[in-house]
């Protein structure tokens, strides 16, 4: 099997994204970065990335979050598979991501902004809903909760 190129349109791209919580003092707390690239550049969401050619979904998961915040995960329970398809337009595709979120308790270490993230911070879950999130990724992110 050849190795696929991850910028041909006519192939989805796999993303796999952590939805990262620990108890906080206001509750329930979500890590989230800003993001500092398309897609969804300058909105608030949870840390993940493009999975690497013969890297595991976990792999992929620890690799992206280590890199975007510094954190170390707990174990990786899967909470959903999205398939985010964004249209020109005319309705032609012009963007097919798969995407596979995960949830995970907070290990150790001190969140700071890393790789493609432009800012990292813990938010109460009774928050959310004031930081213009994505609607799937909020719903991911409840999903995450609700089963925490």
């Amino acid at each position: 099997m050849s190795q696929s190129n991850p910028d041909d349109p006519k192939r989805p791209t796999i993303g796999v994204g952590v939805v990262i919580l620990r108890a906080g003092t206001a509750g329930l707390e979500v890590l989230l970065i800003l993001r500092g690239r398309p897609p969804r550049q300058g909105e608030w969401s949870i840390p993940g990335g493009r999975q690497q050619w013969g890297e595991t979904l976990h792999e992929t998961a620890r690799r992206e979050v280590f890199e975007e915040t510094g954190v170390t995960l707990g174990e990786l329970t899967l909470v959903d598979v999205v398939d985010a398809v964004f249209r020109a337009p005319g309705g032609d595709v012009e963007r097919h991501l798969t995407l596979i979120d995960y949830r995970a308790a907070w290990m150790n270490g001190e969140p700071r902004a890393g790789d493609d993230a432009a800012d990292v911070r813990w938010f109460p879950l009774a928050d959310l809903g004031q930081h213009g999130i994505w609607d799937e990724t909020l719903r991911v992110i409840r999903a995450a909760a609700a089963a925490f």
